[in-house]
């Protein structure tokens, strides 16, 4: 069960195979996260959210507010993969790539690097006030804030072109928008990070309270192994078990918790006590994994035919995002690259030509969400003699560019019956014939 945990925690710095880990992801994530708005792909932003122009690149491919069952899917598919990895293996998400674990991880580095160990740390804090202190709090918060404000940055560049965000800034001419969204996830960092940590993910993130309803008795945890270590006592005493009752596991748990005293929502799964305790092993010369990576099953000595991955509830959540994963690429596979909206003039629905036949007006808006440049040809089916006029056959759209042009759909009055009438409208590309898009639309009729 869970324990009360000091006010202010001073992890103690540690090391090994799963620092290690955690350091590499710190490390990697911040290199997508900072590094990728600055990357150039094709003469412009690898990736961009163009908010203004409604697109949205990323690498490769172009995405247009039509495109948005593809996020839909893909927040379905992050959810899912959620449930499922905790499922498989607990909470370890949370321990090595959580936004909020790897921000916090980098002002414990700040704080490090200024202010010293956690027994330097936890001194000056119990000391009063003086210049010296003032300096070096204010040297460590000034870094951090300063780290803060390059997250804001970063996450603003995703929306506007790094270059010109950066260049806007430095001359002042930044926009309201840009520079309010800037500060307010610097603020939203800082805070979660620098001054509140361990308390977001035991009391404010949703995450740790709703576990307990996706783990099972196999669901892989960190756990101390109460047979070999209990009773606990010196090494010198032949009555007692492998656990010497340092304390160094509660001392490096970035939480704060004793996991000798088992499961606890608390715990994120960063195994900083497994590395603390595999040192004192090492030490005693005694067999590392008295904490361990786990589960319950397996500390009971209970033994499984099958591996973890073939579990019920594993298969259930592999199956779903199998499902949706297969019918996303699918469908993004089978993509044309173009699109086509079709607007009729409200103003005039239906006018009779000098000629004698019907005529309605339509804008038809041509999208190129692809790389490349497009010939398109357009044309109009679905009433016997329906004919369309144009200024121009064909249309040549540049790479991710839109169009718009005004055409008049023609049809004797004997083949339009009154009211509306279904129509299609042809878009074809004149570079790979198989791509073609029809698009519904009504002609009306006298």
């Amino acid at each position: 069960m869970s324990q009360p945990v000091p006010i202010k925690i001073y992890p103690r710095l540690t090391s090994g195979r799963f620092n290690n880990i955690r350091v590499a992801l710190v490390i990697l994530t911040q290199l997508v996260f900072l590094g990728l708005p600055w990357l150039q792909w094709n003469h412009r932003q690898a990736v961009l959210f163009d908010l203004e122009r409604h697109q949205f690149f990323v690498f490769g491919a172009s995405f247009w507010p039509e495109d948005f069952v593809y996020l839909a899917a893909l927040l379905v598919v992050s959810a899912l993969g959620l449930f499922w990895w905790t499922t498989l293996a607990g909470r370890l998400w949370c321990g090595y790539s959580c936004p909020q674990t790897v921000y916090t991880q980098i002002m414990l580095w700040i704080e490090r690097l200024v202010l010293g160990d956690h027994k330097a740390r936890r001194k000056l804090d119990a000391a009063p006030n003086s210049a010296g202190k003032l300096l070096k709090k204010g040297l460590a918060h000034s870094l951090m804030l300063l780290f803060s404000l390059w997250t804001g940055f970063s996450l603003v560049a995703f929306f506007a072109p790094a270059g010109e965000l950066a260049s806007n800034l430095w001359q002042g001419q930044a926009g309201p928008w840009e520079v309010f969204w800037i500060l307010f996830y610097a603020a939203f960092t800082y805070l979660l990070a620098a001054l509140l940590r361990e308390k977001v993910c035991s009391h404010m993130c949703p995450y740790a309270r709703f576990q307990g309803a996706m783990f099972d008795r196999d669901t892989l945890i960190i756990s101390y192994d109460a047979r070999r270590g209990e009773p606990r006592g010196k090494q010198a005493d032949k009555s007692a078990g492998g656990c010497i009752d340092c304390g160094i596991c509660v001392q490096v748990c970035p939480t704060g918790i004793d996991i000798r005293n088992g499961l606890q929502y608390e715990c994120i799964g960063c195994a900083a006590c497994i590395d603390a305790c595999d040192q004192v092993m090492d030490q005693l010369h005694a067999p590392r994994g008295l904490i361990r990576y786990t589960s319950e099953a397996a500390l009971e000595g209970r033994q499984h035919s099958k591996p973890a991955w073939q579990r019920p509830r594993v298969l259930f959540y592999s199956s779903l995002l199998l499902g949706i994963i297969s019918l996303s690429v699918f469908s993004f596979t089978q993509r044309l690259p173009f699109k086509a909206d079709i607007l009729r003039d409200r103003a005039s629905l239906v006018r009779e030509t000098d000629d004698g036949w019907l005529e309605n007006s339509y804008s038809v808006r041509l999208i190129n969400s692809s790389e490349s440049a497009q010939r398109l040809a357009i044309s109009v089916e679905g009433l016997p003699g329906i004919r369309l006029i144009a200024a121009t056959p064909t249309v040549s759209l540049a790479a991710t560019a839109t169009e718009t042009i005004g055409v008049r759909v023609q049809v004797a009055p004997e083949n339009a019956a009154r009211g509306a009438n279904d129509i299609r409208f042809v878009i074809r590309s004149l570079a790979q014939p198989a791509h073609v898009l029809q698009e519904k639309s009504s002609f009306i009729g006298e």
